[in-house]
């Protein structure tokens, strides 16, 4: 199975050269190929997809309501971004997919302190929106 081509939308490349899509769920789909795995970060359940998918209830602006479920979800990410096509999305794709991002980021050898920054600089400015969400990424272990 093939990974994203390093031309697709909202890619995030991690240190260890592993690639994940974020993207809002507000927003068309991206043309190109389909993700493989989908880690879906909404208040309520999201639309069923024909890949593989896993719901982290999380509501706009807040935090997880399950830390973790996100874990576990981030973990499987991880594991199956190595080879496959994955992607991390909420409504807008920037505070709640940003914030998964950065717990990634921190999974891939990333420091706490330093996540956020590096999502910011390699996914987009906009991510990790709140300021409940910033101190969340800082107090995030894998």
């Amino acid at each position: 199975m093939a990974t994203w081509e390093p031309e697709s939308l909202g890619i995030l490349d991690l240190p260890s050269g592993r690639s994940i899509r974020g993207r809002g769920l507000r927003n068309p789909l991206p043309s190109g190929p389909l993700p493989t795995f989908g880690v879906y970060l909404t208040g309520k359940e999201p639309p069923a997809t024909v890949w593989d998918s896993v719901w982290v209830r999380w509501r706009d602006f807040w935090l997880p309501s399950d830390p973790d479920a996100l874990r576990s979800a981030l973990h499987e990410v991880w594991v199956r971004s190595e080879s496959e096509r994955v992607e991390i999305a909420c409504g807008g794709g920037y505070g709640r997919t940003g914030t998964a991002l950065a717990a990634l980021a921190i999974m891939d050898g990333v420091s706490s302190k330093d996540a956020t920054a590096y999502v910011r600089a390699h996914y987009s400015p906009r991510a990790v929106e709140m300021p409940w969400q910033r101190r969340f990424v800082t107090r995030f272990t894998p």
